[in-house]
């Protein structure tokens, strides 16, 4: 008996994929899953290596499938979590607004990227427990956006507890991608359509429903 056609992958227009990076117990792993559950722990359990959640968003009219990869901050793992860059389309910076060395950090993080993601990643930086305490805070507001402002990138506080910003950054960084991957695909269509129209029949079957936007 026949297997059925494979169905069309229909429960998503666009599939990003988002990594999250910066030090170690700057709150990334809470960020995520803030916005993948909505919960929130207090418990502090390091990441080992790399996980990942999913949640498929709708913008503007698109279904926008998220996997999100949770790096480890560690220094051991640094290696194990480089090979990530690559395949990512966006990358969330995260600092914690009461530890200024996380902060300083960030233009490490920066120097990976540009060593190993590719050259059009999408970049958020994100100054995370901006619930504390004022007194606790190391980190001015105004520190974060100067710093965003030097490299041309977004720029939010969040905290994971309270769920402060937590839905907004993600979505505006896929905002942008998506942008970015339609922009890239009304450049290509045409030149693929002359190229079928003057070279060979128009292409049917899987083939021809490749998309930039989703990759393998």
């Amino acid at each position: 008996m026949a297997a059925p056609p494979t169905r069309a992958r229909a429960d998503y227009d666009y599939l990003i994929k988002l990594l999250l990076i910066g030090d170690s117990g700057v709150g990334k792993s809470c960020l995520l899953l803030r916005f993948s559950d909505g919960s929130f722990t207090t418990s502090f359990i390091t990441t080992i290596g790399i996980d990942f959640k999913i949640r498929t968003i709708e913008l503007e009219g698109k279904r926008i499938k998220l996997q999100i990869w949770d790096t480890a901050g560690q220094e051991r793992f640094r290696t194990i979590t480089t090979a990530y860059y690559r395949g990512a389309m966006g990358i969330l910076l995260v600092y914690d607004v009461t530890d200024e060395s996380s902060f300083n950090n960030i233009r490490n993080w920066i120097r990976n990227i540009e060593q190993h993601a590719s050259d059009n990643v999408n970049k958020i930086l994100v100054g995370n427990k901006a619930d504390m305490d004022e007194s606790k805070r190391a980190v001015p507001t105004s520190k974060g956006q100067a710093l965003a402002d030097e490299y041309g990138i977004k720029f939010f506080e969040t905290s994971a507890k309270t769920n402060m910003n937590v839905e907004e950054v993600f979505f505006s960084i896929a905002k942008d991608i998506k942008q970015r991957l339609s922009d890239s695909d009304s450049k290509i269509e045409p030149q693929a359509i002359r190229i079928n129209q003057t070279d060979q029949p128009a292409a049917s079957g899987p083939a021809a429903q490749t998309s930039a936007c989703c990759g393998s």
